[in-house]
């Protein structure tokens, strides 16, 4: 094992004590709401574009700064939900269940974190020539899960885009 290696256990370690502490409910609504962003930015990046053509005279700045203005709005309304049903659950006395089960999900978002990390280091890096990334045992495991995921990634995103009756845009 090398040092990308340690760096991917220590990141699971964090989510999964992150999920412990924060409980089930915070974790599975906090990956729904990136989940849900994600989406929404992607399927709506081309309606709200056309709004700041006035403001943004570069394209491609522009295509990204709708993306994120929906990402973040998207990521507020959802903290505002989970933050009322985080209230709920404490009131309720199913803390020790929730924390446990959060332990499960902290997992889960720490093996989506590192998947993105592949992602970003594949599509923005010559990674693949480092001899670290070669001589990883992880990260071999992580590629064949990223392409995955992508694939069922555009997938869904072109069901919600047939869904909605929004025009794609290719870009993002």
């Amino acid at each position: 094992m090398n040092w990308a290696d340690w760096v991917i256990i220590g990141i699971l370690l964090v989510s999964c004590l992150f999920g412990l502490i924060r409980g089930f409910v915070r974790e599975a609504l906090s990956l729904a709401i990136w989940i849900v962003a994600a989406f929404c930015a992607r399927i709506f990046v081309g309606s709200v574009e056309p709004f700041l053509i006035p403001f943004i005279d570069t394209p491609s700045v522009r295509t990204l700064t709708a993306f994120l203005i929906i990402f973040l709005l998207v990521l507020l309304l959802g903290a505002l939900v989970q933050y009322l049903l985080g209230a709920l659950i404490k009131a309720s006395g199913l803390s020790l269940v929730d924390r446990t089960l959060g332990l499960a999900f902290g997992i889960t978002r720490g093996f989506v974190i590192v998947m993105l990390l592949v992602l970003l280091s594949l599509n923005l890096t010559q990674v693949k020539k480092d001899p670290w990334w070669s001589q990883s045992q992880f990260i071999p495991f992580f590629v064949q899960w990223s392409d995955e995921a992508m694939t069922v990634y555009s997938r869904i995103g072109d069901w919600f885009i047939q869904m909605f009756g929004v025009t794609k845009n290719h870009s993002i």
